[in-house]
């Protein structure tokens, strides 16, 4: 791609310039929430401290299951 191919082009109908600044900030803010996203990873240990979906149960061994990651 060279520097004066544009990144994306109107096909239909006749924006603003306040319409295009808006989509030009989304696809933006779009692409470096997804690298931040993927470039973050969290330990086991933090992951650990987060509530989940599956509550502990009673009986033989919970204790001990209880502080076993998931």
């Amino acid at each position: 791609m060279s520097a004066e191919e544009p990144l994306f082009r109107v096909v239909r109908g006749i924006p603003t310039a306040e319409e295009l600044a808006a989509l030009v900030g989304v696809v933006v803010g779009r692409s470096s929430t997804a690298a931040v996203t993927a470039a973050r990873t969290s330990s086991a240990w933090a992951r650990s401290a987060r509530p989940t979906a599956v509550k502990p149960v009673a009986g033989p061994g919970a204790w001990r299951a209880s502080g076993l990651p998931r």
